[in-house]
């Protein structure tokens, strides 16, 4: 139990949701979630799993059923576009018996932290969000979008880069801003000797392949796009081949196997770093609705697990000071996140004005060693 904290109420149900939803009530709170999907469904191919990540996902209790269902690999090589070898990408173990890097499929993860959930007796509800927040003595009236109420110490919002939460209580909330990049995610048949990740430089267009599960790769590919614009989905397998046209290795084995019914995730990219503090009173943002990143250091999952556990590791530490906690946890993460936000943007940069692939190679290790530090 956490003294002055019975009862918590967490705004969706992605990642960071269900991992502080997992972890308080491990630690015996009152949970409940709410999602605004009424099917509770992910979207996305596949997901890369860093050391970092892992470590977080150890700690929550998950790693190893994410081990036996995900895919685990010995590091990721570095290939010109062409399929010329460039280097090994410097990835440090984090801790003796715990991998550098892996990867999963989404919608297997998603499965796995909502039976978590659900296991530890979190009270579920989907098809609703938040209408309004009221804070007075100490607690938060909440009215929901089905018109009903209720009391909670705590509330967290983990609603995403465009999070209901934010907009309603932050004066300050900040608005998503569009990068220059789209994202795409194509999954696809592994190959029989794929035994690590691999990355594509050099070319406008960054590419990478990631293992998924012992029958799945996904391949990621940012392309240069200076207007958000949307692919209707009917156009994506063409706009996919379009894109992968100049690459050699498996890159150019995988275009010419995609087909209309590929499996093909695309959306712009954004990022959002609210500023500090990242509470008002007992209405707290974590994850995406705090730091909202781009794929390049594949940390954003990583950054909303690690903002749970940090999370209630203040909360036990400065019970039953609530506001203190709030603070703690702020003072703890936005370093951290804001790292990881601005580094995958200047690599993005970076990739749009054709920098060298040696140096954004670099860029990337060198971050990777320092998201490999305690948190």
């Amino acid at each position: 139990m956490i003294e002055g904290l019975k009862r918590a109420l967490i705004v969706g149900g992605g990642i960071g949701g269900m991992a502080s939803a997992i972890r308080l009530r491990q630690l015996g709170v009152e949970v409940d979630l709410i999602d605004l999907d009424p099917e509770w469904r992910v979207y996305g191919a596949g997901i890369t799993i860093t050391g970092p990540t892992l470590r977080a996902y150890k700690r929550l209790g998950l790693l190893d059923k994410i081990r036996a269902e995900g895919a685990i690999t010995n590091g990721t090589r570095l290939f010109h576009f062409s399929g010329a070898p460039i280097m090994e990408l410097d990835e440090p173990a984090i801790e003796e018996g715990l991998p550098a890097t892996g990867g999963i499929l989404r919608p297997v993860l998603h499965r796995i932290m909502s039976e978590e959930v659900r296991r530890l007796d979190v009270s579920v509800k989907l098809g609703v969000s938040v209408e309004s927040l009221n804070q007075s003595d100490g607690s938060v009236l909440v009215h929901l979008t089905d018109d009903t109420d209720a009391r909670y110490d705590l509330v967290i919002g983990a609603d995403g880069i465009s999070s209901k939460v934010r907009s309603l209580v932050f004066p300050n909330a900040v608005q998503a801003k569009y990068t220059g990049q789209g994202s795409w995610r194509i999954l696809t048949a592994r190959p029989k000797d794929f035994d690590k990740g691999e990355i594509y430089l050099g070319h406008s267009n960054l590419v990478g392949i990631t293992a998924c599960s012992p029958e799945h790769v996904y391949v990621f590919m940012l392309n240069a796009a200076p207007d958000k614009t949307w692919i209707k989905a009917e156009d994506q397998p063409d706009k996919v081949r379009d894109l992968l046209a100049d690459f050699g290795g498996r890159i150019k084995e995988i275009r010419e196997s995609v087909r209309p019914d590929s499996s093909i995730v695309f959306r712009p990219l954004e990022s959002a770093l609210q500023p500090k503090p990242w509470n008002i009173g007992h209405v707290v943002l974590l994850g995406d609705a705090a730091h909202a990143t781009t794929p390049h250091l594949a940390s954003g999952a990583g950054m909303a697990v690690e903002d749970a556990l940090v999370l209630s590791d203040e909360l036990e530490r400065h019970a039953p000071d609530i506001d203190a906690a709030l603070n703690a946890f702020t003072e703890r993460r936005f370093d951290r996140c804001r790292f990881v936000v601005e580094t995958s943007v200047a690599i993005g940069a970076a990739q749009l004005a054709g920098t060298n692939p040696q140096e954004v190679g670099a860029m990337t290790g060198q971050a990777l060693h320092k998201l490999a530090e305690d948190i």
